[in-house]
């Protein structure tokens, strides 16, 4: 991740993130999540920022990390009026995360060679 300012994601990120959409993970989880392993804590603005998103596609993707259990929302009251500001936090580490995606790619190979496996032995009747 570069530092313009802000933190922002730069080539070798944009690598990761085409690996974990190649994976199948939406690209703007996979901008989102990478952006947010990288810092201790961060705003949503920051992310729209570093990330190149919009905020729609941050909030989508927050949602998913945090029902994932890959991160954590805190409320900042800000000074006078307004909403507060959502603060966001990685809880897992990245590593834990690749490994649960992992368990799920390797559950879907198998599902995958057990239908061709059942599919395989169904269709023999129809080569006799």
């Amino acid at each position: 991740m570069k530092r313009k300012g802000t933190n922002v994601l730069d080539e070798t990120d944009d690598k990761v993130v085409q690996i974990f959409t190649d994976l199948g993970m939406p690209k703007n989880l996979a901008k989102t999540l990478l952006y947010i392993s990288q810092v201790d804590e961060c705003r949503s603005a920051e992310v729209e920022r570093g990330a190149n998103l919009r905020q729609p596609e941050v909030s989508v993707a927050m949602q998913e990390l945090r029902k994932r259990g890959w991160a954590t929302k805190r409320d900042v009251k800000k000074k006078g009026k307004g909403r507060p500001v959502h603060v966001y936090k990685l809880t897992t580490p990245l590593s834990q995360i690749i490994r649960e995606l992992e368990e799920e790619k390797m559950k879907e190979v198998n599902s995958i060679r057990e239908s061709l496996e059942e599919l395989k032995s169904m269709l023999d009747r129809y080569n006799k």
